[in-house]
């Protein structure tokens, strides 16, 4: 049986501020980040099996991405933990903001390694994960590639 990749796309509200960087994304704000999940996997050839022919249920997929991702970082401010901005997070969580603290810059390229963790953390037996790509603009995105990180 042939190796099968499919994807699954997510759409999410963030906030977040680079501390230390010298241009506009130092002060808070925000995107309407795009995911899209690609694993890779054989399709299920048992007949009996209720999945029969599928890599991984689509439901079961947006499951693991939902509550690792989206349902944690959708409408949520994500700051460096390491820099003075634990302050700010501090303050936005006294008055009922949903803020996560993370320990690295909260850029594209660095969320995209952590959700691909995240991921990967709770995948089946069989099913890898074989690339991310997390749009922050209509034209920004960062890309995780498994073949890029053996």
């Amino acid at each position: 049986m042939s190796n099968i990749r499919i994807t699954k796309q997510f759409s999410f509200e963030t906030g977040h501020a680079l501390y230390g960087y010298d241009g506009k994304c130092k002060n808070v704000h925000g995107h309407s980040y795009k995911l899209s999940v690609t694993v890779i996997g054989k399709p299920i050839t048992n007949r009996n099996d209720v999945k029969f022919g599928m890599v991984i249920d689509f439901s079961d997929l947006k499951k693991i991405v939902k509550e690792e991702i989206v349902d944690q970082f959708d409408h949520a401010t994500v700051f460096n933990e390491t820099t003075p901005h634990v302050e700010l997070a501090q303050e936005l969580k006294n008055r009922g903001h949903h803020v996560i603290l993370v320990n690295y810059q909260p850029t594209s390229e660095n969320m995209v390694v952590d959700f691909a963790e995240r991921i990967i953390s709770r995948l089946p037996a069989g099913i890898t994960l074989f690339s991310l790509k997390l749009q922050e603009t209509e034209s920004s995105f960062a890309e995780w590639f498994a073949s890029d990180n053996l």
